[in-house]
């Protein structure tokens, strides 16, 4: 009778525990939160199949675009990464954090404390392996991939996906960056300075060249200044497509393969 309690319990037990991460709406994500500056900003985590806490896993931070902004804690999944986690998540045996930035606000200052906070609190949490922590993003966010980058040896590669890196002067920012991104925007040749910035870092880079958001000549010099600095970097460039180039991307069995393979030495 005892072992037969002590079984019910195990179970009842075990599944709590798969719930607490499994369970939830929209499926596969728990929502979290953290504090950056006495400010709460909410995010979401998506576990791969057959998560669990005995072993590290890879982490890979999301960045959504200017159209998933908001305080919802859900549109950020609507869009690039998290659709294809629905089709290809199988391919993804990573823990993915998907934080939103704010309406009006782009991925820096506050917005990239509160990213880097989100991942810092993710990787504690569900045991992550921080030799092999990534970084991706679309259109804003993959402008702010290319800007967040310059942080070293913490992102084992990044994917940078339609993303500007030179503001158009009709396009300013929307609020003054710090000072270590507006030395390389203001700098004589941006490209370059963010180019030894980021250091060799693994880069694949991903562009449409249709796109007539971001132009496609955007990816093009930064790939160029990446290779002169003899930087590790690989650029495809999908010949007639447009700003949505990312649905290619993830669906992409070659880029998650060399995506989770990259590890920081």
């Amino acid at each position: 009778m005892r072992r037969t309690t002590a079984a019910v319990l195990a179970l009842t037990l075990l599944t709590t525990c798969t719930c607490v991460i499994n369970c939830g709406s929209p499926p596969q994500t728990l929502e979290r939160k953290v504090v950056v500056n006495g400010h709460t900003f909410k995010y979401r985590v998506w576990l791969p199949a057959h998560y669990t806490r005995l072993r590290r896993w890879p982490v890979i931070l999301f960045l959504h675009g200017s159209g998933e902004r908001g305080d919802d804690n859900l549109r950020q999944l609507s869009l690039g990464l998290g659709p294809a986690l629905e089709q290809h998540g199988d391919r993804y045996k990573a823990v993915v954090v998907f934080p939103q930035c704010r309406d009006g606000e782009e991925w820096y200052g506050e917005e990239e404390q509160q990213a880097l906070a989100a991942l810092e609190q993710s990787i504690r949490e569900f045991r992550g392996d921080r030799r092999r922590v990534y970084l991706t993003g679309v259109s804003m966010g993959g402008a702010g991939v290319w800007y967040m980058a310059r942080h070293r040896k913490l992102f084992a590669a990044i994917v940078p996906i339609a993303g500007e890196v030179v503001r158009q002067p009709d396009d300013p920012f929307p609020s003054d960056p710090p000072p270590d991104i507006a030395r390389i925007v203001g700098a004589k040749d941006p490209y370059a300075t963010l180019a030894q910035a980021i250091g060799r870092e693994p880069v694949w880079v991903w562009h449409g060249s249709a796109d007539d958001v971001i132009s496609v000549t955007q990816s093009r010099r930064m790939v160029a200044a990446l290779e002169h600095a003899g930087d590790l970097v690989h650029y495809t460039e999908v010949r007639g497509a447009g700003h949505d180039v990312w649905d290619i991307a993830y669906g992409s069995a070659d880029l998650a393969r060399w995506m989770l393979a990259q590890r920081l030495r």
